[in-house]
């Protein structure tokens, strides 16, 4: 995996604007997606690099399990704050990368039965929470079109993984988390303390009707 260093220099070399042109081409999400209050997260982040691990086999399962022309899908309450927080970094040549957004729930149970640990893998319910309501993302971000070193990959199930972890990382890469959450905070969207990667919009632990809502 490619990564490059944030540093005031590349800030500095890679000036952008501070608020993106609309993506064109952005097909309307499915009715039920609609109903729900979801929507496809580049109407809200134009630029918004779209890389969902589960629709390929780099991710800790080794398997897809989403199909392969899935599409990152967000509450409409996350709207707001994802486009705060991708306008606070475009201006320093960042942009969010989204590695999971809405998770089917059926998704939620296959991780769990994989890695029955819920430090890592939240265990499911009979409600939604979380990914499952659309209602969180695991991003990172780029510049330039390589990921910025945060110090591990995603979905790491190791202490580096710790959002505020500090032992055994760069100066540099605690850096490039802060930036990160400082955007999302901008936004009011809340890191999670055991995944660097993890972002709660509002409302995110509250219980919810588990959707049935196709990803694509």
């Amino acid at each position: 995996m490619r990564y490059v260093l944030l540093t005031a220099a590349l800030a500095l070399a890679l000036p952008s604007a501070a608020h993106a042109a609309p993506a064109p081409g952005v097909p309307p999400v499915s009715p039920a997606a609609a109903a729900a209050g979801l929507m496809d997260v580049r109407t809200v982040v134009p630029d918004a690099i779209v890389d969902l691990r589960y629709a390929t086999a780099d991710n800790f399962l080794g398997v897809p399990v989403y199909p392969p022309d899935a599409r990152c899908l967000v509450h409409e309450s996350m709207a707001p704050g994802l486009a705060t927080a991708a306008a606070a970094l475009r201006p320093k040549g960042l942009t969010l990368v989204f590695w999971d957004c809405y998770r089917p729930h059926e998704v939620q149970v296959q991780m769990f039965e994989a890695v029955p640990d819920p430090t890592w893998v939240a265990r499911p319910t009979g409600y939604a929470r979380s990914h499952e309501a659309g209602r969180s993302v695991d991003v990172t971000m780029a510049a330039d079109g390589a990921l910025v070193d945060m110090g591990t990959d995603f979905d790491s199930f190791t202490p580096l993984a710790e959002a505020y972890a500090t032992e055994g990382l760069t100066s540099q890469q605690e850096t490039n988390r802060a930036v990160l959450r400082n955007a999302m905070a901008k936004g009011g969207i809340a890191p999670y303390t055991g995944e660097w990667w993890h972002f709660d919009g509002p409302g995110a632990g509250q219980p919810r009707s588990i959707l049935d809502v196709p990803i694509n």
